[in-house]
């Protein structure tokens, strides 16, 4: 069977949501040879995938997937980005994650350790000493508690395995780097998403609309970035009351600085630490926190604590200033880590 679809999309054509739906069943139960799986997923991206094909991906991904359901005050949202922009920055959006809990919101981080940068939110938490094989119920009862916590994508996703080697063997992008920010594991409804391409920003949002979605943004900076960025312009497309806007953001009309990439570029995964604790204890350079508040603030109103970015980027700065944040973190990481290892990078 898998053989005749790549040959019908290697012709062009797409492939309905019935046929899609049956062969990423077999995919992701194993049994399909690895060479055929890299074949079609080739074949997919050369072809480019339309949104019937990731819609029928991402369902079957969800069906395969372990699932948690946190029952918190207000919104549970995770924030996260596709990757592939290859900028080699720090955490953005693992350090706003901290921000945005410690301004009384809830995320339901979902990530994996890094493939196009150089450390992934995975490699944040567990350097800090998380457990990234947590069960779903403890990391259930961790959001609940402290309002954010983490779901490695490994863990929560075990049928990913069936798919490794293929992947490897296809060596560039297929559609699962764009489907595994996609497929949280909290089913969440509100979900802030960093994109590298734009040919994407506008399908995901209609993607996920098909899903029942409440609020999702997707957005990208002019220089490339797959986050919210202060040093260009930035290009938003939002989710909210079945309504899909588009919009251009200046960082500078919010009152936010004009940064450089320079300024955010790490080189390895103890910069990639050490920024991320900076951050949140206030002590990293100007461009860094603006940024992971730019970023926080979008979080907030996907989960709707507030309503324009003034208001979001004003909390999520005054959360970072008065400590919130970083106190947020400390009680994270005294409960479900090493605080051995959190003093170390404030002493380094």
């Amino acid at each position: 069977m898998i053989r005749e679809l790549v040959e019908q999309i290697s012709h062009g054509n797409n492939l309905t949501i019935d046929q899609m739906t049956n062969v990423m069943n077999e995919i992701l139960s194993g049994t399909q040879k690895d060479e055929d799986v890299a074949e079609f997923l080739k074949s997919l991206t050369q072809k480019g995938e339309s949104d019937d094909e990731l819609l029928a991906m991402l369902n079957k991904m969800e069906e395969f997937a372990l699932h948690i359901s946190p029952n918190c005050q207000g919104k549970v949202i995770d924030v996260c980005g596709t990757g592939g922009d290859n900028l080699k920055t720090f955490n953005i959006s693992t350090a706003a994650s901290f921000v945005i809990a410690g301004a009384g919101g809830n995320v339901a981080k979902h990530g994996n350790r890094s493939i196009s940068g150089v450390s992934g939110s995975a490699d944040i938490f567990e350097y800090f000493g998380f457990d990234l094989n947590s069960e779903p119920n403890k990391v259930n009862e961790i959001i609940e508690k402290f309002g954010i916590g983490f779901m490695f994508a490994q863990k929560f996703h075990p049928a990913m395995k069936n798919v490794a080697n293929a992947r490897k063997a296809v060596g560039g992008r297929t559609a699962f780097n764009l489907l595994g920010p996609l497929t949280n594991p909290a089913m969440v409804k509100n979900q802030l998403i960093g994109v590298f391409s734009e040919d994407y920003q506008e399908r995901i949002v209609k993607i996920l609309q098909r899903k029942n979605a409440e609020t999702i943004m997707t957005v990208r900076s002019d220089d490339g970035l797959d986050e919210l960025s202060t040093t260009s312009k930035n290009q938003i497309c939002l989710l909210k009351n079945n309504t899909v806007t588009k919009m251009t953001l200046d960082p500078q009309e919010i009152g936010l600085q004009k940064g450089n990439i320079a300024d955010i570029q790490i080189n390895s995964k103890e910069d990639a630490v050490k920024s991320f604790v900076d951050v949140l204890n206030c002590t990293a350079n100007k461009t860094k926190i603006e940024i992971t508040a730019l970023n926080a603030a979008g979080g907030l109103i996907v989960s709707d604590i507030a309503n324009s970015f003034d208001e979001a980027v004003e909390l999520a700065l005054n959360t970072i200033h008065s400590g919130k944040a970083f106190d947020k973190l400390k009680n994270f990481v005294k409960n479900c880590g090493d605080m051995e290892k959190l003093e170390g990078v404030e002493k380094s």
